[in-house]
């Protein structure tokens, strides 16, 4: 039987690696094809593929068991959900893997992209470029087909032209940014604020003027800390909470 092939993984070594591994498991289960395979490779298989150990791997799928998106069954495997739970929190706990699997639960629709002047209140973050390539996508909830967000990406004109506009129906941009432009993204910085809908982001989510949404701007830098793409998101206030895990360093 076929089995399904998970996206690689650069694991950090300063997280919690079974965290690590069932993020991006979680991000290529829901980012997949709808045509993949819904049996997943053992145990055994899936540590080697992750370079962990497979304690590892049974506590990142116990995760994954528990969130819903797959079932374990003895001495049959393991496998996918075919209907996922919808809706989660978004979680951030400072791996480039969690963002994207933070956003790759939804099917996407690339709405408009092309060069806009740089907008002001982000000129900081772009010094010395008077254009920047912008991407605007409506996000839909793949079981309702509700509009979940929207989300405006502007990113540097040389980067831009290192990827197809159409791999950001299947994939998030931090995603590829790295995998496909080969960005080495270094960075992500979020800034989460608490909005009223105004007219044109109502009208994308669906929702009435004025309502509650969650408005999160992204930052992602490079290995030299250069500003690469900024991402303006607008989340449906009745769908998504924010929720943000910190460890201690121990003293």
């Amino acid at each position: 039987m076929t089995v399904f092939a998970p996206d690689s993984l650069e694991l950090n070594r300063k997280l919690p690696l079974w965290y690590q591994v069932s993020q991006s498991l979680r991000a290529s289960i829901l980012g997949r094809p709808a045509t993949a395979p819904l049996r997943l490779p053992t145990e055994e298989q899936l540590a080697a593929h992750y370079g962990v150990s497979v304690l590892t791997m049974r506590q990142a799928l116990k995760e994954l068991e528990i969130e819903g998106l797959i079932t374990r069954h003895r001495r049959r495997g393991t496998f996918i959900c075919p209907a996922v739970r919808p809706g989660g929190p978004v979680r951030l706990l400072g791996s480039v893997d969690t963002i994207v699997a933070q956003q790759s639960g939804e099917e996407t629709t690339l709405l408009d992209h092309g060069p806009v002047p740089v907008p002001a209140e982000l000129a900081e973050h772009f010094p010395g470029l008077g254009e920047v390539v912008r991407f605007l996508r409506l996000r839909r909830d793949r079981t309702t087909g509700e509009a979940a967000n929207c989300a405006e990406n502007l990113v540097r004109p040389e980067i831009a032209d290192l990827f197809d506009p159409s791999a950001l129906e299947r994939w998030p941009m931090t995603k590829v940014l790295r995998d496909i432009a080969g960005v080495a993204v270094g960075r992500i910085a979020n800034t989460v604020q608490a909005r009223l809908a105004d007219p044109p982001v109502a009208r994308l989510l669906d929702v009435p003027l004025l309502s509650p949404i969650l408005h999160i701007t992204g930052v992602e830098y490079d290995e030299r800390g250069r500003a690469v793409d900024v991402a303006r998101i607008h989340y449906r206030g009745d769908r998504f909470s924010f929720a943000v895990s910190m460890d201690a360093l121990p003293e």
